[in-house]
């Protein structure tokens, strides 16, 4: 019959520590004990470092989290000791390195738990190039000097005693007899890495930040031992043989190291390896002052390098997918802004955050046959790739719409229902304007959105008063379009919520401070220049104060003068494009432009031949003299013709393809009554129309 084991307890060591000391082996199991976290008071500080890792394999070398926890569990029965030390001080150290959101704040959360209360200098090297996908960066291990923390030479003067060895009986570091543990004189706070569950308001490790390495470094190659190393993962000491020269260019002073290497065993490189790459290598140092590291310490190292490398795994692949949504953010935001006569643009936007930077917002200028420009601002409730491919269809949708020349209550209406085909859980606000610089007239329809401002060429400003209406997305309600006088020299403002409305401020008091930027500005300068304007209106947000992202679009009316515009309706009769050819002819003599009457009586002779052809109301024709000589004809016929390759024995077919080789643009716009055929040519020097100074 079997005997049973005999129980455990405080004699015999438990199962889990067999185990341990087997996995330790007789080198690891005899090195001696290094001091743990300075800042505990309620023992020897001589710890054995447990493993925190809740994982086998790559990231737990050493054992399982749950053994650490069965050994705190059993520290009532034994006192605390050095592996609750210890533990305490990694559960800090690795929390405060998690907490990190970007490669540089990982890396300074590594030395501020590193220095001083394990090493006295860190310095990291990092891959070249970082590695941010699943494949294996091709070419030999190529390492780039990163940053050097605290500093070279001398360490920190706030650094904690040297690690005690309690076998040492002229250590002085602890005190007492094994029934006297006495008290340690470690200092409280310098070695002990922030608590992340302390709000930051209390002191901190005094350690100084990260510094970059010298400007331009050359990169290192990584070959034999210390290549195999990195690869393995396993940190090791600095005078492993085979690695000893590799390590020292790794701390050269030109890498921004500390210099030569330290005698003994001061010197540990931790392999910084993420969930599939080597991500760098970090070098821990200690000065002469204190103990050199211990084979406990490898452990100590492997646990802050593989969280530090798990982190900077963390921090690129965040870096790429808010890359990734930036992108996906500014390809649906206009590329530039239109540049037509009567109207100045410009516009800005702002993400809401770094950790936030995706959002619905968009605006838009279009143009419109007869040199009108749509002004489009919206913004789809929510921050996700959701929410700014929603904003990218509806965009879309707008510049359809708009090419139809809807009015604007109609636009909203089609927008609204294309939003409900979308799903009935997006929903957005949306403002649409068009203005006529040739009328000078703006007509604006607003679906639950932010009223536009209106800042006067006086100086003064005013919210337009434009019927709110629903948001798009809502269903079922009606738009109304406003119209009203746009004077020239006057700057229309229209935003999204982000700018007037935050946490503290609701929107009516955000326009409000709105306004007073703008009458701010205005006193300095009337009219201000555009740019400026913009700067004026957002250049007073920092990131911190920005709850929403931020959507601007500003334009300011310069119009286009009646005598540069000659406009007709003519009945669709044979006679017609006779009558077309005079009218052509008379106005281009008072415009002082003989040297296209040619060409122009031509081209019009043709178009005006084709909209008589299919007409049954009166076609227009207008011209119009701005940058360039613009000519377009409308009639009621939604057919739009196509240039055709007549062939030797057609009698049609011929007029656009004349048209074609003789203007520099030309095009045809199907609108809701009908369609515009136009055609534009470059005009002499001297004879253009220039846009006013902004």
């Amino acid at each position: 019959m079997a005997q049973p084991p005999p129980p455990e307890g405080p004699d015999r060591p438990t199962a889990r520590a067999q185990r341990h000391a087997a996995l330790r082996g007789p080198a690891e199991e005899a090195a001696p004990p290094v001091r743990g976290d300075p800042g505990d008071r309620g023992g020897p500080h001589t710890l054995q470092p447990p493993p925190l890792h809740g994982r086998t394999g790559d990231f737990c070398p050493g054992g399982h989290a749950e053994d650490a926890l069965d050994q705190i569990r059993d520290e009532p029965a034994h006192g605390p000791g050095p592996q609750t030390d210890r533990l305490r001080y990694l559960d800090t150290a690795t929390r405060q390195i998690a907490r990190g959101m970007d490669l540089d704040e990982t890396l300074r959360e590594l030395c501020r738990a590193a220095v001083p209360a394990f090493a006295d200098a860190v310095v990291v090297h990092l891959r070249d190039p970082l590695p941010a996908g699943d494949e294996e960066p091709p070419g030999p291990l190529v390492l780039r000097p990163h940053s050097t923390g605290p500093g070279t030479g001398e360490p920190a003067s706030d650094a904690p005693d040297a690690p005690d060895d309690p076998d040492d009986p002229d250590d002085p570091g602890t005190s007492g007899t094994p029934d006297d543990p006495g008290t340690s004189d470690a200092p409280d706070g310098p070695g002990t890495p922030d608590d992340p569950d302390d709000p930051g308001d209390g002191p901190r490790t005094a350690v100084p930040p990260l510094r970059p390495p010298p400007a331009d470094p050359a990169p290192l190659t990584i070959t034999g031992d210390l290549a195999a190393l990195l690869s393995a993962g396993r940190p090791a000491f600095g005078d492993t043989p085979g690695i000893a020269a590799a390590v020292a260019e790794l701390l050269s002073p030109t890498a921004g190291g500390p210099g030569p290497v330290p005698p003994g065993r001061r010197l540990i490189i931790a392999p910084l390896r993420g969930r599939r790459h080597v991500m760098g290598a970090a070098v821990l140092v200690r000065h002469p002052d204190r103990p050199a590291f211990t084979g406990d310490d490898l452990l100590v190292a492997s646990q802050l390098a593989t969280h530090t490398a798990l982190g900077m795994n963390k921090a690129v692949l965040y870096g790429r997918e808010a890359d990734v949504a930036d992108a996906l953010q500014r390809t649906m935001l206009p590329s530039s802004l239109p540049e037509p006569m009567g109207i100045r643009l410009a516009s800005r936007y702002l993400p809401s955050s770094e950790t936030a930077r995706i959002g619905g917002d968009w605006y838009d200028a279009i143009p419109l046959p007869g040199n009108r420009v749509a002004l489009v601002i919206g913004d789809v409730m929510g921050h996700s790739i959701t929410s700014a491919a929603i904003m990218g269809q509806l965009r879309t949708t707008v510049q359809t719409l708009a090419g139809l020349d809807l009015s604007p209550d109609e636009v909203l209406h089609h927008l609204d229902e294309q939003a409900q085909r979308l799903g009935s859980q997006h929903m957005a606000t949306c403002l649409y304007a068009i203005y006529d610089p040739i009328a000078q007239r703006l007509q604006v329809a607003n679906a639950g959105h932010p009223p536009p401002v209106l800042l006067h060429p006086e100086g003064h400003d005013e919210v337009l008063r434009v019927p709110p209406g629903a948001p798009i997305g809502v269903g079922g309600v009606d738009f109304e379009t406003v119209e009203m006088y746009a004077p020239t020299g006057a700057t229309l403002l229209l935003y999204t919520d982000g700018l007037v409305e935050s946490r503290e401020t609701d929107v009516w008091t955000g326009v409000e401070l709105l306004r007073d930027r703008l009458h701010a500005t205005a006193h300095v300068l009337t009219p201000p220049p555009l740019e400026l304007l913009c700067d004026a209106v957002v250049g007073g947000l920092g990131p911190s104060d920005r709850d929403d992202d931020i959507a601007l679009l500003a334009a300011r009316f310069h119009g286009i003068p009646s005598y540069n515009v000659a406009y007709w309706f003519l009945d669709p009769h044979p006679q017609t494009p006779g009558r077309a050819r005079r009218l052509a002819r008379r106005t281009l003599h008072r415009w002082r432009l003989e040297s296209l009457l040619e060409t122009t009586e031509l081209m019009v002779s043709e178009v005006v031949t084709n909209a008589v052809r299919y007409a049954t109301r009166p076609l227009s024709l207008r011209l119009l003299h701005t940058d360039v000589l613009r000519c377009e004809v409308g009639d009621d016929s939604p057919l739009v013709p196509r240039m055709l390759h007549a062939r030797p024995g057609d009698e049609g077919g011929r007029g656009l393809f004349l048209v074609n080789q003789l203007a520099a643009r030309w095009g045809a716009t199907r609108l809701s009554t009908g369609k515009v055929v136009w055609f534009e040519q470059q005009l002499p020097k001297g004879r253009r129309m220039e846009a006013p100074d902004d």
